[in-house]
């Protein structure tokens, strides 16, 4: 058990996912995403185990230069960030680093991806924390935040000595879990039986 505030995976606090195993895997199919990517997430873990706190600099300085980013974690009311927001939840964002390179795709996986869906929607938003905040993460920056997370971690990918090959390879991998996991994240903004 972890000791992040609000962590929940692989607790039964976390509800099962409505997507089932079988759909996670043609959805790994349609996003080409196989062992060797795997194993190429699993190479990256060793590099962004010590670098977590580096890159969620990068990605938190990105968030907070675009005030409608910054809105999903500012005051409902005043529209000021929210620092006791923040906190919690970027020591989450660490884990789910870790998570994302570990690859780990089994049922309590797939139902934190869904707890994730939830916790950026008006369904469970700001419940975690107790946040005063806004209600909703707009899906629209949500999946487009995609490409700066994964391009601005190519980087630290290389950082290590890896081949060109091997650094472009975990990039795919990352690029396609993250793909992967925005969609899940997903499910609650999606009409019933329409995923």
């Amino acid at each position: 058990m972890s000791n992040i505030p609000g962590y929940t995976h692989g607790t039964p606090v976390v509800s099962r996912s409505p997507v089932s195993l079988t759909d996670f895997e043609q959805m790994k199919a349609s996003v080409l995403l196989g062992e060797e990517d795997v194993k190429y997430l699993r190479m990256s873990h060793d590099i962004v185990k010590g670098r977590v706190e580096a890159i969620l600099d990068v990605w938190y300085g990105f968030v907070g230069s675009q005030p409608h980013l910054l809105a999903s974690f500012s005051g409902k009311t005043d529209g000021k960030p929210l620092g006791d927001y923040l906190a919690p939840v970027r020591k989450r964002f660490a884990q789910w680093i870790l998570d994302t390179s570990r690859a780990q795709y089994d049922q309590a996986w797939l139902d934190y991806q869904h707890e994730i869906g939830l916790r950026h929607h008006r369904v469970k938003k700001n419940k975690t924390d107790g946040a005063p905040s806004t209600d909703l993460v707009p899906f629209r920056n949500l999946f487009a935040l995609i490409f700066p997370v994964t391009f601005t971690l190519r980087p630290f990918l290389a950082e290590q000595g890896h081949s060109a090959e091997d650094v472009e390879k975990m990039y795919a991998a990352w690029v396609k879990s993250c793909l992967l996991q925005v969609t899940l994240w997903a499910h609650p903004y999606v009409k019933d039986g329409d995923f």
